[in-house]
């Protein structure tokens, strides 16, 4: 039997990318599937590779900058599927400036999209997660981690998202809820076009990696997060997993 049968997951950002790869994966597993985003046409092709799959799916157009969208979302997922026992908080909007020319308008954009949203999503979810003693995923970055160049507002909301898990794995433990975050490296289609941008640093990026290459969204980043909200890690809250191939290592 899939380790995830009779479960249904929720993912926001899930037309592409990371998020397209978890909600595969997470469908692979047996779950009931709601993908959310912006872009309708993309949730559909993702829906539509579940179904033919075998696997069940359902979309949701929204904004997750959005408090009364995030609300629909969780809403809809309920009514569709009966429940909820999984939230991936995937969705990101991205700023990359120096910190000196970083704006008001960029760092708002990150929040309202990072974190806000992730509080947002799991706040609406809660009385769900805790009737099936579910588990969140949310989305960091070895960015935020390592503090790179360039990456002051999106490091800002990434990190903010960290802490907000911490304190929900605290807080949302005794209701049986584990809260974690993955920090992943995954040749997404962004990942893909910055790289054919600028070729030489995609060979410094790899050299980086000690596995040598760049996760696939799907088998090494999806299969993770199905590993992660199975009962096979049912004793774990509070992490941050680095699926980086060893490129961040943090004690």
């Amino acid at each position: 039997m899939a380790r995830l049968s009779g479960k249904t997951a929720l993912v926001t950002g899930g037309g592409q990318g990371v998020g397209r790869g978890i909600a595969l994966a997470l469908a692979a597993e047996g779950a009931a599937v709601v993908i959310t985003g912006r872009t309708e046409g993309k949730l559909k092709d993702t829906a539509g590779e579940i179904t033919e799959r075998g696997g069940r799916a359902y979309t949701v157009v929204g904004d997750v900058g959005e408090r009364d969208d995030v609300d629909r979302m969780v809403a809809e997922t309920v009514r569709e599927f009966g429940g909820l026992d999984v939230l991936v908080n995937n969705a990101q909007s991205s700023v990359q400036r120096k910190l000196v020319e970083t704006s008001y308008e960029d760092v708002e954009l990150t929040y309202r999209s990072g974190p806000l949203a992730a509080f947002h999503a799991m706040q609406a979810a809660l009385p769900h997660l805790r009737e099936s003693c579910g588990s969140v995923v949310n989305l960091g970055s070895s960015a935020a981690v390592q503090g790179e160049a360039t990456f002051a507002a999106y490091a800002m909301a990434k990190e903010a998202i960290r802490g907000l898990s911490r304190v929900a794995a605290r807080e949302w433990g005794p209701y049986g809820i584990r809260v974690n975050v993955i920090c992943p490296a995954a040749l997404s289609p962004a990942a893909e076009e910055y790289f054919a941008a600028y070729p030489e640093r995609a060979e410094g990026v790899l050299a980086g990696i000690p596995l040598g290459r760049m996760g696939d969204p799907e088998t090494d980043i999806g299969r993770a997060v199905v590993a992660l909200v199975s009962d096979d890690m049912a004793y774990l809250t509070g992490a941050t997993l680095m699926l980086e191939g060893g490129r961040t290592l943090i004690g």
